[in-house]
């Protein structure tokens, strides 16, 4: 068998499965451009770690693709289509250090002004269509790739809600939004209704084409850069449009506690509308909120145990309402 066609079956395969694999797919592709369209048999473990360590990448980024062609190369092992590869060894599991941005509300109106002032540094997207992404992530918590994926019949703004699209059917959800983003959508629908195109994507590019998350993050870092902002705590990392998911999280807890709110009982409604599985993501927001709402943090059920989040009949109801 010829490594393009086993690629595509394994795509196949995965997706009957129930698997989306996008990532996957990008990273068996990319390489198989750079090994040619060789037999299997004649893969060899050179040409892996010669891939792998073609571009400069994160160790996770690298653990990723390496175990993506590693799980690739078992499938057809196991079906008798190649020998046993011999695998180089797999870099060691460095623990993450990363801390995500958190933007202030006068950075994001920054942001959304270089949107306006800058159209012609703006690649392939509407300065609108940048402008209302920004919007649609800081007022959803959506992650970039689930906005990339709502169509135009996902948005219910009669009713002010929202179906958000996962490759983990599990995520995918429909969620309420407040008053102003109905505004700001409202508005774009309007602007996007002349737009012709192929897609049925929501958010679209100058051709009417769905955009696509690269291209957002490409755009963000130049809008980022005209609006001055920059990390000022030694991180080599500078903030990144991924940051308004956690922005969105923070100023809501923010919110939240300086209105004296019950987090015991939202926090997990904040899990269940972001669609995270289990509460642990959504825990962590809570030590990127100001250190002046430490005592208050300190009261809260992390510190005693995870249980009562399941336990509690009436936060139940309440989450199954949302």
């Amino acid at each position: 068998m010829r490594l393009f066609d086993g690629i595509e079956q394994y795509i196949m395969w995965k997706h009957a499965n129930g698997y989306l694999f996008e990532k996957g797919e990008s990273t068996l592709f990319a390489f198989s451009r750079q090994t040619g369209d060789i037999q299997l048999a004649d893969v060899k473990s050179e040409d892996i770690l010669g891939f792998l360590n073609g571009t400069p990448v994160s160790t996770i980024t690298w653990r990723l693709k390496y175990w993506t062609l590693c799980r690739f190369f078992e499938h057809w092992f196991s079906r008798g289509a190649m020998p046993e590869l011999a695998l180089p060894t797999p870099r060691p599991f460095v623990r993450q250090t990363f801390v995500p941005y958190v933007f202030t509300k006068l950075e994001l109106r920054s942001l959304l002004e270089a949107t306006a002032q800058n159209q012609k540094l703006i690649i392939r997207i509407d300065g609108a269509t940048l402008r209302t992404i920004i919007l649609f992530l800081y007022g959803t918590g959506a992650s970039v790739g689930e906005s990339t994926r709502v169509l135009q019949s996902d948005v219910d703004l009669q009713k002010g809600f929202i179906r958000i699209r996962s490759p983990h059917s599990h995520r995918s959800r429909y969620i309420p939004i407040g008053q102003d983003l109905v505004d700001v959508l409202r508005q774009y629908v309007a602007w996007r209704s002349q737009i012709r195109g192929p897609s049925q994507h929501l958010f679209v590019t100058k051709k009417g084409r769905q955009v696509c998350a690269e291209k957002i993050a490409k755009n963000f870092k130049r809008l980022r850069t005209i609006a001055g902002i920059h990390r000022r705590d030694g991180s080599r990392y500078q903030p990144r449009v991924s940051d308004l998911r956690f922005t969105f999280a923070v100023h809501r807890i923010t919110k939240w506690i300086e209105d004296g709110v019950d987090l015991n009982r939202m926090l997990p409604a904040l899990a269940a509308y972001m669609g995270q599985v289990g509460l642990g993501s959504t825990e962590r927001y809570l030590s990127m909120t100001p250190e002046r709402f430490r005592k208050d943090l300190d009261k809260l059920s992390p510190m005693r145990g995870r249980g009562q989040w399941s336990n509690d009949p009436e936060l139940m109801r309440f989450l199954t309402s949302l």
